[in-house]
């Protein structure tokens, strides 16, 4: 799919609408850097929305989680989803507390997801999984055998309808605000990843590999 993208009715920002964005590679970069997505869905007239891991491979998300679990269950059935992601990226501190704001960037995703079944394509889906998460542990681990496989389940969810949704910038005060005396500002915020800690069980010899003595997000 090209990058150009027109939103449906259903993705297309209406609040704040100059920060909707369409464009699938802005999108992709904020769901490539995010870790955790927010699933909802209803299931009996009742309203869940579950956090979980995911990956995406080109225009497809992965969404992985126990095969007994009540959301894969029910997605299973092609019901409707609704997938979000969000970074903070700082706090916006105006001079008025109406105006307070955060720096963020968003995306949402709807559709309809399918259960993979061909255990080749699960495996890949949970190696895209894996590589999500800490780019090249997927090699230095052992891989799933065949009860685990069969334990978890996986759904891909074509990312046909989205849309994204970035504030950034400094503090946007009403004109008449802005002989107030106290502070404004933004507190940027970011995710540093600290020391590796090694387990208590490591075997002699076993060195910090260098995803993680020098992870980090940025791709």
């Amino acid at each position: 799919m090209s990058d150009a993208y027109t939103p449906t009715s259903r993705t297309r920002v209406v609040r704040e609408p100059q920060r909707g964005v369409y464009d699938r590679a802005a999108a992709y970069a904020i769901l490539d850097e995010a870790f955790i997505c927010h699933v909802g869905f209803t299931a009996d007239g009742q309203p869940y929305v579950i956090p979980t891991s995911f990956g995406r491979n080109g225009d497809q998300l992965y969404i992985h989680g126990s095969a007994a679990s009540r959301m894969l269950r029910n997605l299973d059935k092609g019901i409707p989803v609704c997938v979000t992601v969000t970074l903070l990226d700082g706090l916006v501190m105006a001079r008025s507390i109406f105006n307070h704001s955060m720096n963020y960037r968003s995306v949402v995703v709807l559709g309809t997801a399918t259960l993979i079944s061909d255990p080749a394509e699960k495996l890949e889906a949970l190696r895209i999984l894996s590589e999500h998460i800490i780019r090249g542990r997927w090699d230095d681990v052992r891989q799933p055998n065949e009860k685990e496989l069969k334990a978890t389940s996986i759904l891909r969810l074509p990312i046909t309808e989205f849309s994204a949704k970035v504030r950034e910038g400094d503090v946007i005060d009403d004109e008449e605000d802005y002989s107030f005396p106290t502070w404004a500002g933004v507190v940027p915020l970011t995710m540093t990843a600290g020391e590796p800690i090694p387990d208590a069980r490591l075997l002699p010899g076993q060195e910090v590999p260098w995803y993680a003595a020098h992870y980090t997000r940025k791709r």
